[in-house]
């Protein structure tokens, strides 16, 4: 990088084009599978999913010149955000998506103008935090399992057709967790890609279901609220309506930023250089990606973990390495068809490991927090899985606060670690 650059823009002094540029590529072939599986768990279409990657990662790059949140973070869509988006979907309707996702960029904007990150995470125990991503892995998990064994074979389990897809589940997720051991600190994305070589080998010889992306139309437009297209339009009061969007649109707001804040403190460890990371600053980023995202019917964004961490390990030193990821999404967006060699099993496995590895935080939970934390993270984790993951938030939060009221009344205090799902999210 040219010092007339690196003195220009800080951010990129460390930057090595050639590093840079690899880690990107191997970045985007591994984030591909992730996104289109989240884009599925989400109920939104893959294509507009994948836009939504390319875009927060030019966004990503520009603030990054200037206020750097992260430098080797890579942003995209996220497995914890996926139920709700869904949630909002079903609840909303579609066309009032990006009226939703204006609304939590503006929020976020607050977020980051006021600095209130600290005081949402005061409010948010680590051991509910755990609960809450716990509960949306298994969700993950368990919606993916049928691809696991889906064929055209009857509805018998046993069918040829359906041992096969079944065997060949079986032989990837083993693979899978093989190369993962292996190479989880030395090139984690290379289990992914393995698992989807496979996939694409497998599938020419036994024709198996694959993914299909229907091709969506692309434009922009102000994000206005529709509210004849409400599921229940004209039955309940619009003020109530509005209220109950701005209720969500806090909670996803809210999951956005701690999830964020938790991926940067892993960045930061996993960052070659041992930069420090500015959590106000990568909010920045998420609000302006977010609200840009609102005008094509996008998703909501952050620094991906998964992604992070395939990048840091690939040799990334910069943010200019989001540059080639959204390169590498940009050509299965003008080339779908790109995609639809993938079989849903491959992809089944990878999301199922996802959930597992979302579901795996609780043990931090059951080793460093105690009983009532682990019980509570549990029951979180339960109530957001039935109760979906509002409610179960909503309700494990009232009950956690209405214990410590009534525990503070009578002198037992709850002492717990709010800093341990920040703390230990990168194991």
């Amino acid at each position: 990088m040219s010092s007339a650059l690196a003195e220009r823009f800080p951010s990129l002094k460390d930057a090595d084009l050639k590093r840079d540029a690899i880690a990107g590529v191997i970045t985007g072939l591994m984030g591909l599978p992730l996104s289109v599986g989240i884009c599925i768990m989400s109920d939104y279409p893959i294509q507009t999913g994948l836009i939504t990657v390319i875009f927060a990662c030019l966004i990503g790059f520009v603030t990054s010149l200037f206020r750097p949140g992260n430098y080797i973070g890579v942003p995209g869509v996220a497995a914890g955000l996926a139920p709700a988006l869904a949630l909002g979907v079903h609840t909303f309707g579609m066309q009032n998506m990006p009226f939703l996702v204006m609304l939590v960029a503006l929020l976020q904007a607050l977020a980051w103008k006021f600095d209130m990150q600290r005081l949402i995470l005061k409010f948010m125990p680590a051991f509910i935090v755990e609960g809450l991503l716990a509960g949306i892995g298994l969700g993950i998990a368990l919606k993916f399992l049928p691809y696991t064994f889906e064929a055209d074979g009857g509805a018998s389990l046993m069918s040829p057709e359906h041992l096969t897809v079944m065997i060949l589940s079986l032989v990837s997720m083993i693979g899978f967790v093989v190369l993962y051991q292996i190479f989880q600190k030395k090139m984690p994305s290379i289990p992914y890609i393995a698992v989807i070589a496979f996939g694409v080998i497998s599938n020419l010889v036994f024709h198996l279901h694959v993914v299909h992306i229907e091709k969506v139309p692309f434009g922009f437009a102000l994000p206005l609220p529709h509210f004849e297209a409400l599921p229940h339009a004209g039955q309940t009061p619009i003020a109530l309506i509005i209220a109950e969007m701005l209720g969500y649109c806090m909670m996803l707001a809210a999951i956005d930023i701690i999830e964020q804040v938790m991926s940067n403190k892993a960045i930061e460890k996993l960052d070659p250089l041992k930069r420090t990371c500015d959590t106000n600053n990568s909010l920045l980023a998420i609000w302006i990606a977010n609200l840009f995202s609102s005008t094509f019917g996008g998703m909501t964004n952050l620094d991906g973990l998964a992604k992070s961490t395939s990048n840091a390990t690939a040799g990334a030193l910069s943010k200019l390495s989001l540059l080639f990821v959204a390169s590498t999404f940009s050509v299965c967006v003008f080339f779908p068809q790109v995609l639809s060699y993938l079989p849903k099993y491959a992809l089944a496995v990878l999301m199922i490991f996802s959930g597992y590895k979302m579901i795996a935080g609780l043990k931090h939970v059951f080793d460093h927090q105690g009983r009532y934390a682990s019980v509570m993270a549990v029951l979180c984790g339960l109530l957001v899985w039935r109760e979906g993951l509002f409610e179960g938030l909503m309700a494990a939060l009232v009950l956690h606060y209405v214990v410590s009221f009534v525990l503070n009344l009578i002198g037992k205090p709850i002492t717990h670690n709010k800093e341990l799902a920040i703390e230990t999210v990168e194991s």
